[in-house]
């Protein structure tokens, strides 16, 4: 799944459906015994989120550049599918290019830690931006 509610399903020839994630959702809902805000507010507690960070830059290349430059020697994973995603132990964060508007879009989240995704994040956009 990403941001803008694009979710694909290996089971299902790896197609965009809209409809199997609430689904899903309906059947978590179900064995889970809990209300849709429940299930969110855990959720958001056990991987805290910036939010979509978007950023004018001149050469936005060369600063994503600069980013995976300084986080890529201690990254546990990295994927360039779309952007640049890097994960760490505790932490992880995607960065990439838009399509459709002149911008850097920065995605960064922690398990269960708001200040190390704040602290993550605050790091990446200097980085980034100077």
């Amino acid at each position: 799944g990403e941001m803008s509610a694009h979710h694909y399903f290996r089971d299902f020839a790896y197609c965009d459906s809209g409809m199997i994630p609430w689904l899903l959702v309906t059947e978590l809902l179900c064995l889970k015994g809990k209300t849709l805000g429940e299930l969110v507010c855990d959720r958001m507690a056990a991987w805290p989120a910036s939010g979509e960070i978007n950023s004018k830059l001149a050469d936005p290349t060369v600063a994503i550049e600069r980013v995976q430059q300084h986080f890529a020697p201690h990254a546990e994973e990295i994927d360039n599918t779309d952007g640049v995603s890097m994960a760490f132990a505790d932490w992880r964060f995607n960065l990439r290019s838009s399509n459709t508007e002149p911008v850097v879009r920065l995605n960064v989240e922690s398990h269960g830690d708001v200040n190390l995704m704040e602290h993550q994040t605050e790091i990446i956009l200097r980085i980034l931006r100077q």
